[in-house]
């Protein structure tokens, strides 16, 4: 058996997960300095694995915080896929897995450091993620970088991580006018506990600024103001979006 081969079977015993065809592994494993030093090895390196493994980590990505995170816009989704599919993130994932202590680089590479080069582990993460998907499919693949990113939103409150934007806009306007602070009512409760609907009025003293429906209580409170600042406002609102006021997560 080759020395990578005898190298890798360690590092299936880390991922829990034990490949069909082992070259896939030790390709998702080959930075391209070891395949340059290592032409006689029959398989290249791990760069169109990376590729193919960016795309399929964004759909996983992306299908789990729509999944977790109903509530949020479109907006507010891509910033938060954007960080957990980051090269930080990525680099996170790998230490975690110790794919550094596995990755296989050329002599020059591995004197420089290339063990914790974040580009290198970043790359061979996604190499990893597309090799299970080639080996056994989506399922597997996702397992994997499931156990990796909602370790990473457990870190993050997401309720913090969004800042109340029109809500805070909208109390920060009335402020300002020396008008009497809004205040929220749910009017209606529809539907059933997976799919709620609320109805939500918000006021500035008794006077009715907007009414509208959202899938929360903070959701439709969220519209509300939106709608209230777009009345007091008018085109200016188009200044103002979600975007605007999502942070990214302090290191």
């Amino acid at each position: 058996m080759r020395p990578e081969k005898i190298k890798i079977l360690g590092f299936e015993k880390k991922i829990g997960y034990s490949f069909k065809n082992k070259d896939i592994l030790i390709q998702a494993l080959s930075h391209s300095s070891f395949a340059y030093e290592n032409p006689q090895v029959n398989h290249s390196d791990n760069e169109v694995m990376e590729f193919l493994g960016d795309s399929v980590l964004g759909l996983i990505i992306a299908d789990y915080l729509c999944q977790s995170y109903p509530e949020l816009s479109e907006g507010e989704l891509s910033k938060l896929k954007s960080q957990a599919a980051s090269t930080t993130a990525l680099f996170s994932f790998a230490k975690n897995i110790k794919l550094d202590k596995y990755i296989l680089l050329g002599k020059g590479e591995e004197k420089s450091g290339g063990r914790n080069k974040k580009t290198i582990l970043a790359g061979a993460f996604e190499a990893l993620v597309a090799a299970i998907y080639l080996d056994s499919g989506i399922t597997e693949a996702r397992k994997l970088l499931l156990s990796q990113v909602q370790s990473l939103f457990k870190k993050i409150d997401v309720d913090k991580f969004l800042i109340n934007n029109y809500k805070s806009a909208l109390q920060e306007y009335l402020q300002k006018a020396n008008l009497p602070a809004p205040s929220y009512k749910t009017v209606t409760l529809r539907g059933p506990n997976h799919k709620r609907s609320f109805t939500v009025e918000v006021f500035s003293e008794k006077k009715l600024l907007a009414k509208a429906k959202g899938s929360s209580k903070k959701n439709a409170e969220q519209k509300a103001a939106q709608k209230a600042l777009k009345s007091l406002w008018g085109r200016k609102i188009k200044a103002l979006n979600s975007d605007t006021f999502l942070l990214k997560k302090k290191s």
